[in-house]
């Protein structure tokens, strides 16, 4: 690093030059975080509303999931599968009690999640429903996001995530997200239908909420014409739309739920599908599996993770303080025309970005939070997703609704 080049400048330039260039990240290099802040290279103090994605709903290096991790890293990290560990099992029972299934698969990203969530919906389809063989097809919405394995973009209707790369994974159909109608209509016209995957709030897309009704209408529809309801909760579960799970919106349980992100408080990947047995004892011993999943680190830190989320009544505190974000950027809207809309549940925001300036985007409103403090991303070009960690105050909420406010007013 020579004498004119910044710390923030250096360490972009390495990344830039050793690294894939498959991220477009906001300009900032962060080296340290703690409950709802980060801080640069450089010292500088940043809320951070991102959240890794919903990954840090307890906050940033919380010491319970810090202590869980430490404590077991001293002991034994890792004996795949080909052992028994002794705290694989204990954290089975308590996030099978946790969510109320008889059984749980735990793997490592969540795009894992939602690649062994369609194994299994499929080889149920096979073997309980009686689909003929290669005929299953799972149905999935426009706008979904849940990955960028070769499965996720083959479900995908956005280019940017699936141009140039096929040929694509057969047996998927794509129908519009919050509409029951053609949802129907496609159980109704394919008997071979195995499952229906879903967000119950879009995430990527933008943080497009469903209107009322719409969780327990997929719920009648799945029962009644015998199709797996998958919930892909990896972004909107583990408290952060203001209940434990999106789909408690609507009392509705799935039949295979898959979680991930905040599952580890952000330390370490784990991810987790859920189901009873008539789903997952259909997959048998060699059949799938992961190296990591179900590891003794990601056993500990995931129980530590989960404990903290009821403890500390995570899901209260993002229902109350996302009823307070919303209102004052509702308020913000009334004062700049910049912003056309306000969306979300709990701590799963957004707000939706007119083009403004020079042809100015959503991107540059993101670029002027980070110079007044506060670090959030944009998605789909005219819309800024705010999701802080769960642990923030009202007066830290207060504070950083105000930075918001100060920066869309001077654009």
């Amino acid at each position: 690093m020579t004498a004119s080049t910044t710390k923030t400048d250096y360490f972009i330039e390495l990344e830039h030059h050793y690294g894939a260039h498959n991220y477009h990240p906001i300009p900032v290099v962060l080296e340290k975080g703690q409950g709802p802040f980060v801080w640069d290279v450089d010292g500088k103090q940043y809320f951070d509303f991102l959240s890794a994605y919903s990954a840090v709903n307890q906050g940033h290096c919380h010491p319970a999931i810090v202590a869980a991790l430490v404590e077991q890293a001293g002991k034994i990290n890792l004996t795949s599968r080909a052992f028994h560990n002794n705290l694989l099992g204990e954290f089975e029972k308590y996030i099978t009690s946790y969510f109320g299934y008889d059984k749980v698969l735990p793997m490592n990203t969540g795009v894992e999640g939602g690649e062994t969530a369609i194994k299994l919906a499929r080889r149920w389809g096979y073997a309980v429903k009686g689909i003929p063989e290669n005929q299953a097809t799972v149905i999935f919405v426009e706008g979904n996001f849940w990955g960028r394995t070769m499965a996720a973009i083959s479900s995908s209707n956005d280019p940017s995530s699936y141009a140039g790369f096929g040929p694509y994974m057969p047996g998927f159909k794509l129908i519009p997200y919050n509409n029951l109608e053609a949802l129907e209509a496609e159980f109704k016209a394919n008997p071979h239908i195995a499952a229906f995957m879903f967000e119950p709030i879009q995430g990527e897309a933008g943080v497009v909420v469903p209107h009322e009704g719409y969780l327990k209408g997929v719920r009648e529809l799945c029962s009644k014409y015998n199709v797996l309801m998958i919930a892909d909760e990896v972004q909107t579960g583990l408290c952060r739309t203001g209940k434990m799970l999106a789909c408690d919106y609507e009392n509705v349980k799935p039949d295979i739920l898959i979680l991930g992100k905040a599952l580890s408080g952000g330390l370490m990947p784990v991810s987790a599908v859920l189901a009873n047995d008539e789903v997952m004892l259909t997959i048998k011993p060699g059949e799938h599996g992961s190296t990591y999943g179900g590891n003794p680190m990601a056993c500990a830190v995931a129980t530590a993770a989960l404990k903290v989320l009821k403890e500390e009544n995570l899901a209260d505190n993002a229902e109350e303080l996302g009823k307070l974000f919303r209102q004052r950027m509702q308020e913000l809207m009334h004062e700049s025309w910049l912003i056309s809309e306000v969306r979300g549940k709990g701590l799963l925001n957004a707000i939706v970005i007119k083009p403004f300036g020079d042809g100015q985007t959503a991107w540059d409103v993101c670029i002027a939070l980070k110079e007044n403090g506060l670090l959030a991303k944009q998605t789909h070009g005219d819309i800024i997703r705010f999701a802080p960690p769960l642990v923030i105050t009202k007066e830290q909420m207060e504070e950083a609704c105000a930075i918001i406010r100060k920066t869309i007013l001077a654009l």
